[in-house]
Parts: C-alpha cells; structure tokens; sequence
C-alpha cells in the first residue's frame, strides 16, 4: 500500500469516527501529511477500509520515522501517536454530546461507543494489555483470577507514587485531573493528546469518566472529581456510589481505602475505579446472616472470603449509603483488646478504614465493605495487613475483589520453578527454592502436569497472601472476634 492510500484510508476512519464531515477531507490530509514529513499527495477515491485504526497508524509512523520527523524512542514516539490519533477522535464537545445520545438509548450502548472509541484511538492500549498470561484457580472461595501482565509496572505502588511526584511540574496537577483531555505529554508523564472525558453530574458535583489505558478487566475505568482534592470517605462517598450505579446499573463501581500504605496510592485525587466485570468476589456468597435493627428491608451478612467483608443488600439506596457510613464510622473508631484491633496509632493517625464496591442485582443495590487495617510493626513497615508479606505492597481494589495482577518477571522465574522441580538445568532464584522443594515432596511432576500444578500452587500462595491482609482470620479466634464487631453495630 503507498503512503498516500494508508493517509486516504486514515482520514476515512477519523471522518467515521464522527468529529469531522466529507467537506473535512482535504484539511486532514494535508495535515497527516504534514506531520509525517511527506511533501505531496496522490488523488486516491476514498473506498472502504479494510485495515485498522492501529495498522494505519503504524504504517504513518514508520513513514515519519524514514522522514524525520519521529525519533524512534519510546517516550516521543507516545506523543507522535497521540497527536496523530488525535485526529481520528471527536473534540470533547462532540463525544460527549454522541455519548448523551447513546444513553437516551440504553446506558451500556453509550458505554459501548465511548469504549470502542478510546480503543480505536490508542487511548486504551490494546495491543500492550493484551499481553498477558491469565489463568483461573479453584479454591475454597470460588475461582480466584490470576493475571501476569507483561505491560504493568515491576515497581510497587509506592514507587510508582514516588516517581509521579518527581516529574511533577504543577501541570496537571496529578494523571487524574481534568486537564490531562489534550495534554501532550512529557517526560515521565502520559501523552494525552487523543484522551477523552465523559462528563457527569453527581448529586450536583461535576466528575469526569475514562478509561484505564492499561487495563487488568474489562473496561476498567475511573470516575474522578473535577476539583483536584483528597480522597476522603464520608456519606457522599456511599451517595456517589449508589448515583453511579444508577447512572451505569452495568458497572461496578467502587474505592480502595483512604489511608496510605493498605490504602490507594493516589490520595491526592478524589475518585472511584469502575468497570464491566464480574470479580470473584462478587460471586461469593453471604455465610452468615445478621440482622441491623435501623434497615429491616436489608439483608446485611458476613461473606465468605479470604479477607473480612460485609454484604449490604436493599431496594432502597438511601439505606445502603445510611447502613455504610454507621458500619465505616463504627470500624473507623473501634477498639478491642482482645482481638487486638486498635483504631489509632501512638501517634493518633487512623489506622483504619475500608474498601466498597457497590452493583446493582436487579432491583437490589448491593454494598460491599471490606475492613482494612493500617497497622505497622517492627518487621513490617510497609503494613501487617499488606498483600505479599514478602514484597510488602499493598492491594489494589481488584485484588481484593479476586483478581490479582502479579509482576511480569515472574513469567520466566515461573519457568525456571518448572525446570528446578523437573530436575533439568535451571537459573531459578534462591527465594523460590523453599517452595518449589514444598512442591517437589507433594506431587509427582511430569511434562503434562507441571504447568497445571505451578498454576495452582500459585493460587494457594495468593490465597494466603489475600488471608494475611484480612484484618479478621479465617479461624475460629479470629472469627469470634469477627463478631464482636458485627455485634457492636
């Protein structure tokens, strides 16, 4: 195909995407030209495009790069693509009045165009989230999901935190904010120029909606206030959620805790993470019933999950966001010597908090409240109830949902594990050792099950990892003091 025809094609898609007319055509070829360094334009008729919007783009990229006009690494190359799938994207104005007329249709039809939109764009990087090894694991809480995402970060959250904070130039204020729709981008801080922001009124704040670029679910996306504030759960935190719900009854929607180390990473920015998604969690169901004397049309129980969660069910949402803020409030300033739980540290910081997700299940809205604790020792600094003792990081919302996103290296030393317990030569690391010889003693390896049983090995560990971040244990101590609290409510 020549340049001219891949340039053609391109601006046939952009016009197609709704931001631009046929009278539109000559000013968007002459701009793509422009950009990637060519000097004329054959006449080609416009016919129907049989390629993608990420093949034309490559094609417009490699031209530019032989013309100069692109360095072929990896932080300009981000903004190059930016700026060129710009032009495939409506200005906000319009996609958000296309959304709006989506939704007078059915809320999941909106989400649908928005979401195939920012996949055609390059916004959400499909090609990069779409490597990744993704096995599911039984166990006694139902089938856990487990991801190795090979385009995620090694680093831990706090670093990730920390590196934010050292590019950071005031503007934007954080990845977050509003202004990030068109921003061009810089070292150390995203190409924005094609991103996009679906705005929405929430009980009369105005809060954005996106999609993650590098997702680990199905259209994983945050909703985030307009005002660059802190995240800080209140009533209006469980109001917001009920709103949203209603808005998109298709979405989870739900925060992580607003304290650090168990909590998000980004406390700066008020906001939710949402998506199209059945977690494990949620298909979990209620073990043990209790009744809250103030709610008698809600059904509220324990859920049987390796970390300490309450279920709210009701047709009222009032009630759920009510019933929420007296079991937050409650937890936020409980103490219990004999379970050891203590609300605030030596030095009178919260210690505790919680993460909620909230769904709707047909005419029920349904809550759930996942205690979290923020406590430190000696040993662990980074958080007693942190994910992963071993690399002390902490969880994110999906993770205590049931789907966990483990870091890409382990992909080759998952390998090296298979080799060592196969008796072949194998570099693996010292720190697998104790286990893989756990594992040689319990099973029989052979070429056919090796990988079968590693995957499942890897889902007891995070099991356990998972139980070790539960405030309240899976033992009848631990479950005893379990109720106590259930019983102070």
């Amino acid at each position: 195909m020549s340049i001219s025809q891949t340039i053609t094609d391109f601006v046939t898609v952009a016009i197609q995407a709704g931001g631009w007319m046929e009278l539109d055509r000559l000013y968007l070829q002459n701009r793509v030209l422009a950009m990637i360094g060519e000097e004329s334009l054959e006449s080609i008729t416009p016919t129907i495009v049989t390629k993608t919007s990420l093949e034309l783009l490559d094609e417009l990229v490699v031209q530019a790069i032989k013309n100069g006009k692109v360095k072929a690494e990896p932080e300009e190359l981000a903004i190059f693509k930016a700026q060129i799938m710009d032009f495939l994207t409506p200005p906000p104005s319009v996609v958000n009045a296309l959304f709006a007329q989506h939704y007078e249709k059915d809320p999941a039809d909106a989400t649908d165009y928005f979401h195939k939109l920012t996949q055609e764009n390059d916004s959400i990087k499909t090609r990069t989230s779409a490597k990744k090894s993704v096995f599911p694991v039984e166990t006694e809480y139902g089938q856990l999901e487990i991801t190795i995402n090979l385009s995620r970060s090694d680093k831990s959250p706090h670093q990730l935190a920390s590196a934010d904070q050292d590019s950071h130039v005031g503007y934007p204020k954080c990845v977050f904010c509003m202004e990030n729709e068109g921003y061009k981008g810089r070292t150390n801080f995203p190409a924005k120029t094609n991103h996009r922001i679906i705005r929405m009124n929430l009980n009369g704040e105005s809060w954005g909606f996106q999609y993650s670029s590098h997702p680990d679910y199905n259209e994983q996306s945050i909703i985030f206030s307009e005002e660059h504030r802190p995240m800080v759960i209140s009533k209006e935190t469980f109001r917001r959620l009920m709103k949203i719900v209603e808005v998109l009854p298709h979405y989870f929607v739900g925060f992580n805790e607003d304290v650090p180390i168990v909590g998000e990473t980004t406390l700066t920015h008020d906001h939710y993470q949402a998506g199209r998604h059945a977690f494990p969690l949620e298909k979990a169901e209620i073990e043990q019933y209790f009744e809250l004397s103030d709610f008698p049309l809600m059904n509220a129980g324990t859920v049987k999950w390796p970390m300490s969660v309450i279920r709210l069910q009701s047709p009222n949402s009032e009630d759920l966001v009510e019933a929420a803020t007296l079991i937050f409030e409650k937890w936020r300033n409980y103490f219990d010597k004999t379970g050891s739980i203590q609300a605030f540290s030596k030095e009178e910081a919260s210690q505790h908090s919680i993460a909620a997700i909230a769904r709707r299940k047909g005419h029920l809205f349904e809550l759930d409240l996942v205690l979290r604790d923020n406590k430190v020792s000696d040993d662990y600094q980074e958080g007693i109830f942190s994910l992963y003792k071993e690399i002390q990081q902490n969880l994110s919302l999906a993770e205590v949902m049931g789907l966990v996103s483990l870091p890409s290296y382990l992909i080759d030393e998952l390998q090296e594990v298979e080799k060592y317990v196969l008796e072949q030569e194998n570099q693996m690391t010292d720190c697998h050792k104790s286990w893989a010889d756990q594992l040689k003693e319990m099973y029989s390896f052979d070429e056919k099950n090796i990988k079968e049983i590693i995957q499942k090995a890897v889902g007891e560990n995070v099991v356990h990892a998972l139980t070790d971040a539960s405030v309240y244990k899976r033992t009848p101590e631990g479950q005893a003091d379990f109720k106590r609290f259930i019983d102070s409510l």
